[in-house]
Parts: C-alpha cells; sequence; structure tokens
C-alpha cells in the first residue's frame, strides 16, 4: 500500500530571497549573480535607476545591493527615492563602491544605504553583509 505524503505547508517551503542587483558594470552584475545564486538567492537586476524603480515595483526584492556611480541618477540619489517611498523603506540596501575617501562611507550611509561595501568586493564578505541583512529583515 502506498502512501502519499501531504503537499508541504507555506512555513515549510521556503521560498528563495530576491536581492535586486543595481549595477551598471557587466562584468560586476554578473559576478555578483553567480554569487548569489550559487547561495540560493534569486537576482533580479537593473542597469540604471529607471531599471531598478521598475524592477521595485515589479518585484519587490528582500534586498538590494545599489553601485553607487550609476548613469543619470547616482546611487545616492536613487537610495534616497527608495527610502522615501513606504513601500519600500524597510529593504535593507547595501552600496558598492569604489569611492573610498574620507567621509565617502558617511556620506552614503546618511543617503539611507544600510551598509557599504568598497569595490573591488570581497565575496565573502559580500555573503556575509548580505545573510546578515537578510536575518534582519526575517525577525
Amino acid at each position: 500500500m502506498k502512501t502519499e505524503k501531504p503537499p508541504p505547508s507555506e512555513e515549510q517551503v521556503e521560498t528563495p530571497k530576491r536581492i535586486l542587483v543595481i549595477e551598471d558594470q557587466e562584468l560586476n552584475r554578473k559576478v555578483v549573480r553567480i554569487v548569489l545564486q550559487s547561495k540560493g538567492y534569486t537576482v533580479v537586476e537593473a542597469t540604471d535607476a529607471a531599471e531598478a524603480l521598475a524592477s521595485l515595483e515589479d518585484t519587490m526584492p528582500q534586498l538590494i545591493l545599489m553601485d553607487i556611480a550609476l548613469p543619470g541618477q547616482s546611487g545616492e540619489d536613487l537610495t534616497r527615492r527608495i527610502k522615501a517611498n513606504l513601500a519600500w523603506v524597510d529593504i535593507p540596501i547595501i552600496a558598492l563602491t569604489a569611492a573610498a575617501m574620507s567621509g565617502d562611507r558617511e556620506r552614503i550611509l546618511k543617503a539611507g544605504c544600510d551598509d557599504y561595501l568598497s569595490k573591488p568586493i570581497d565575496i565573502n564578505i559580500l555573503v556575509e553583509r548580505v545573510e546578515t541583512h537578510l536575518s534582519r529583515t526575517e525577525t
């Protein structure tokens, strides 16, 4: 006699976390995508502010990785726009930037980013920070 298992409940099925990667450099996006997908995350990509805002509307990610030097509108300005929207205000934003001058970190965090990583990015630190911020949003 064959017994069928009941389908898993919603609590038992964990849907992959969605991460929006906003980065205009294709190689940087590709590296981040490969690393995050290998950890089980769903990655949505945008190359500029317009694509990022459309992706936010469509996918509602649990975390954003934001290049600060975007074409058209800076990552700092885009961060302010995202944080001004009540639907998105609680999404953690990790800045990815080559800016390493004195005061850059403070300026970027003041714009609304929740964390800051300097380029070139250490992949292990990236994964650690992503996991840390996602675990905070689950509580």
